[in-house]
């Protein structure tokens, strides 16, 4: 899955010579919480919902309510946008928009084709994506199990359950306890929790968790 595929697209920009006042009411208007700046179809900046609150005056202020309203009304996005931009072109593999994000404490890249800003992809399409990937939307039998690192373990697993007709709904791998295993988790359709449990045991070195998982 590449970052094109899960963009936000158009995307909703505001300008840098927005006051921030309007540039605030503008995002909460669309129910967004970022906004790439863009000027003369250049992109500039990226302003978030934080950066503008965090320009307005402390409530401990001695300034009168009109001096705190004409001074936040002289305050631009441009005033208080991020100016180095991380960005990623359309063709990235999702995993590594995720980790740039992660390694980086962002909430959100512009995604780029060539020098133009094709869309944007956020941590919220990232939780829908792990959602799909988790199964969380569809009923089974849920089973987390750590496994032998070797090779073969995991089709004995993946056989086991397909020879009893069961329908793999979500199927992911994480690192284990340590370089000896791995930490499978899946969810299974059509089978029920007692027969998957026996099916499974056999092949997996602690199973960690098993439950049926409504949708």
């Amino acid at each position: 899955m590449l970052v094109g595929d899960r963009m936000k697209h158009p995307v909703i920009t505001v300008s840098p010579e927005m006051a921030v006042v309007d540039a605030l009411s503008f995002l909460r208007k669309e129910k967004i919480r970022r906004a790439p700046v863009v000027k003369d179809g250049k992109l500039v900046g990226i302003v978030s919902e934080k950066d503008l609150l965090n320009a307005s005056p402390s409530t401990a202020t001695s300034l009168s309510v009109w001096e705190v309203n004409y001074l936040v009304s002289k305050i631009l996005v441009k005033d208080v946008m991020t100016k180095k931009i991380l960005t990623v072109p359309e063709n990235t593999p999702i995993e590594e928009a995720a980790r740039t994000m992660a390694d980086n404490k962002i909430g959100a890249l512009p995604v780029m084709r060539d020098d133009q800003m094709v869309g944007i992809i956020t941590e919220t399409d990232l939780f829908k994506i792990f959602l799909e990937l988790m199964g969380a939307r569809e009923s089974g039998v849920r089973v987390t199990a750590l496994i032998p690192e070797k090779p073969g373990q995991l089709a004995k697993v993946t056989q086991a359950i397909t020879n009893a007709q069961g329908n793999f709904i979500a199927f992911v791998q994480f690192a284990g306890e340590d370089p000896s295993n791995r930490l499978l988790s899946f969810k299974v359709a059509d089978l029920t929790l007692g027969e998957v449990r026996t099916l499974v045991e056999p092949f997996v070195d602690t199973l960690v968790d098993i439950r049926d998982s409504p949708a």
